[in-house]
This record gives structure tokens, sequence and C-alpha cells, in this order.
């Protein structure tokens, strides 16, 4: 059964005022395919267009080819942290409206110290606050903009399972301490998002026998299965 969301935005054709980020180009910088799926599809009913890179390095491949208008900044990621890119876009003559993204509780106050223009919380849910945040930080596309119903986003089933599959395989090859807070760092996020209590609480006490076997039982379930963890679909 389809979320509300997509049957919102299947259901009627959009108007221009349906769609206040059209041409606008979002560079999303996350690790996590489920938050950037959740992202994807809220920027899509917005009318904008969404890049992703999964690392700093990516990240910085994408800035020297294309000019994104937002650039959306996980603070933890494989490579290092988020703040790092944020204070270097902070600094650039030309500077895309940057954002921090994150579900550590002093998640906002890192990313505006580093001199981010605002902030976004995980699980990333609401597309009604999703709109508002995005347009408070560009004004001139909000003069026309319809307020939009504030339609829950539910977990992507497949794309929970590719994040969990990818902290698996992490915690095969045996990680060491900076890989082990990474990955403790990006469970806990993935967790939340899927609102997946258990395994956020694994997440916490990463890498032990626990949270091995809290991602083995979860990616056993088969996919009818899978897709009823976290939110329920019908948002």
């Amino acid at each position: 059964m389809p979320d509300r969301l997509t049957v919102e935005m299947t259901s009627r054709p959009p108007h221009a005022a349906d769609l206040p980020l059209s041409g606008v180009t979002v560079l999303v910088v996350d690790d996590s395919r489920l938050a950037c799926d959740g992202l994807r599809l809220m920027c899509r009913r917005l009318g904008a267009r969404l890049r992703r890179a999964e690392s700093l390095q990516a990240a910085e491949v994408h800035l020297r080819v294309y000019r994104p208008d937002v650039v959306i900044i996980d603070l933890g990621l494989p490579d290092g942290r988020g703040e790092a890119l944020i204070r270097r876009l902070a600094l650039a003559a030309s500077r895309p409206v940057v954002l921090g993204l994150s579900g550590d509780g002093n998640g906002r106050w890192t990313s505006m110290a580093a001199g981010a223009d605002g902030y976004l919380d995980k699980p990333l849910e609401s597309l009604a606050q999703f709109q508002t945040t995005l347009l408070g930080l560009l004004p001139m596309r909000a003069v026309s903009a319809a307020a939009l119903p504030d339609l829950a986003l539910p977990p992507d089933p497949l794309a929970l399972r590719d994040d969990l599959a990818y902290a698996a395989r992490l915690l095969d090859h045996a990680p060491n301490a900076s890989t082990r807070h990474y990955l403790a760092g990006f469970l806990g996020g993935v967790a939340r998002q899927a609102h997946d209590r258990p395994l956020a609480d694994a997440a916490l006490r990463a890498p032990s026998k626990g949270l091995r076997d809290a991602l083995q039982a979860r990616l056993a379930l088969p996919d009818q299965a899978f897709a009823q963890v976290g939110l329920p679909l019908g948002g």
C-alpha cells in the first residue's frame, strides 16, 4: 500500500504554487540511503532536483562539477565530519545555502557553529516542516508557495535494507575504534529514521554481539515483513 505522500503526489497534477523549489538543485551529503530517499521524495514534491554524495570526497567531486543552490550535509560521514565541509562552504565567495543534518542532540549547535544557515533533524518525516525550513532560507521562493499538508514520510524498506546490509559489512571486517564510532552514529541515525528502538539501543553499544544479532535478525526478514519495520506504510 503506497504511503500518503506518494498518493498525494500522484493523485493530481501539481500547480506552479505547489512547486516552490522548481529549478532548485539540492545536494545532500549523507551515507544513508534511507535518509536520502526520504529527501528525494520531498524534493520531488516541491519541484527541486536532488543529487546525492555519500562521503566528503564524493561531495567535493560534485561541487567541482555542479553549483547546487542548497547543500544539506550530514555531520557523521565515513571519511570525516560534515562540519569540515560546512566550514569550507561558509567561507566560499559564491556560497550555496548550507544546512546541517543529524539525529544527534548537539547537531544543531555544531552545525550553526560551523557556519550553517540552518539545520534539519533526523528523522526526516514532515513535508511541511521541510518546505518551511528551505523556503525560510530562500525567501524569494516563498512568495507564491502554497501551504502543504503535514504528511508523514514512512521509511522505504529497500533503502532501509541497504543501509543495514552496509552496516553489517562494516562489522564483518573487524572495525577499528574510528570505524566503530562512525558505525554507532550511522546505525543510530538509521534506527531513528526507521523508528526502530531496539536497533537504536543496540547501536549505542556498538560493536557488540547484540548489535550483530539485531542486524542479522532484520536482514533475515522477508521483504513483505521488512516493509513493516518502523512507521506504518499508511503514513
